[in-house]
């Protein structure tokens, strides 16, 4: 029996930026066109015929907002019958975590600006984005528990109340502070600087803390049991 099919495939981009100040935050687009006009929405559009996901969702994210990463994990795939009223869309969607201070924002195509948002007072989005959204949120919190990904975000060298408070942010939820450190620390991958960090008021400086990638990859390759 043959089958008919009118679908479309999409991508959207779920990109969260952190900073200590800031907190957690989502970058996201007004829409231009006429279906949710001046709604905010993830950055996303169709896949063209050419193309593949990963240079799709990449060339929708700079298009939209001016934003180039280098990496975006494949989050999800989105089907619903009535999730775009336009016509039937599955969507694949994507994340990642930058540094938001990095990047100037330029909207553009089907945007008519672009911003970031803190995660705890987002508008309501065009179609199934919050669902999206929320989604991600979940897989973030996850995955920071069992891969270092937040390291990233910091200086190159950093206080440690800084990598707890990274951590304290994305699972959003207090950490025993003790336990986290001797769980971070018996890996071998973050190590203590002689450095000490600059206070601006008193108190006793502690030293500074590094990222060391190279072991932390070669411990990967050798199966590490990283938890948190």
């Amino acid at each position: 029996m043959a089958t008919s099919q009118n679908i479309k495939v999409a991508v959207d981009a779920v990109v969260f930026g952190y900073t200590s100040n800031e907190g957690l935050s989502v970058l996201l687009i007004k829409r231009k066109g006429n279906t949710f006009k001046g709604k905010w929405a993830l950055p996303g559009g169709l896949v063209k015929d050419d193309e593949s996901l990963e240079e799709a969702v990449s060339r929708e994210l700079n298009e939209e907002t001016g934003v180039k990463i280098n990496y975006l994990e494949q989050l999800y795939t989105f089907g619903e019958l009535d999730r775009d009223p336009r016509n039937r869309v599955v969507s694949v969607a994507y994340y990642g975590l930058v540094k938001p201070d990095v990047f100037e924002l330029d909207a553009d195509t089907d945007a008519s600006d672009a911003a970031w948002f803190n995660i705890k007072s987002l508008p309501e989005l065009a179609f199934d984005h919050n669902h999206i959204l929320e989604v991600a949120i979940q897989r973030l919190k996850g995955k920071i528990t069992y891969e270092p990904i937040g390291f990233e975000l910091l200086d190159m060298k950093f206080p440690f109340s800084e990598l707890e408070k990274l951590y304290q942010t994305v699972l959003d939820r207090p950490i025993d502070r003790r336990n986290f450190k001797k769980k971070i620390m018996k890996f071998g991958f973050l190590e203590e600087t002689d450095e000490k960090q600059q206070l601006s008021g008193a108190g006793r400086p502690g030293n500074l803390f590094k990222f060391n990638k190279p072991k932390y990859d070669k411990l990967k390759k050798e199966g590490i049991n990283f938890e948190i």
